[in-house]
């Protein structure tokens, strides 16, 4: 795939990063519709449904941060709190290498991990913003919560609200606004409010 500079399978299953069910592929795609110069890697996490685990995303984070991802895009999250030292971990190692985690706040009101930690990312989605509007609320420590359109790019004869939706393009669509402004070299002062 173009774009793509490299990518792995996390799956027990398959060991290829083909998108069976097309949800990574949709948020790549909102991804790149926002930066077109950025570089992906794709980090198969499920296969056939939209279900993974802790560990395997705990392994998706360390993977991207050794293979020099500057942002993580996690379209998902758990409310599982027994996950929270795996994944606030997986976080942190990350970040030592520069790496940012992009992940939901939380999906229909429950918190969602590990949008959640202080030094993610946290998005929320909010219906009523158009695709391209995102605002940054800062947070007392840490990176700051962003909202965004739950919509991807659209697709064209296809009314909006037969479009794919939901948190995943809310995340996806802030990540794309961070890779934009990680390319300008404002992103520090955006996310955390420093230059």
């Amino acid at each position: 795939m173009a774009g793509i500079s490299g990518g792995i399978s996390l799956c027990a299953e398959v060991d290829d990063v083909v998108d069976r069910i097309g949800h990574g592929t949709a948020v790549a795609a909102a991804i790149r519709d926002h930066a077109p110069a950025t570089t992906l890697l794709a980090v198969k996490v499920f296969d056939r449904r939209l279900a993974t685990n802790a560990d395997v995303l705990a392994r998706a984070i360390v993977w991207s941060a050794d293979n020099g991802a500057h942002l993580i895009n996690l379209s998902l999250g758990t409310a599982n709190a027994a996950h929270i030292e795996r994944l606030n971990a997986a976080v942190d190692y990350a970040a030592v290498r520069g790496s940012l985690v992009v992940s939901a706040f939380e999906a229909n009101g429950t918190p969602l991990l590990p949008g959640t930690l202080q030094t993610v990312v946290g998005v929320h989605a909010d219906w009523s913003l158009e695709r391209h509007e995102v605002d940054a609320s800062p947070r007392d420590a840490g990176a700051s919560t962003f909202t965004a359109s739950p919509y991807p790019r659209a697709i064209p004869g296809v009314p909006r609200e037969r479009n794919l939706a939901g948190v995943s393009f809310a995340v996806a669509n802030v990540t794309g606004f961070l890779a934009r402004a990680l390319e300008s070299g404002a992103m520090a002062e955006i996310v955390y409010g420093r230059s």
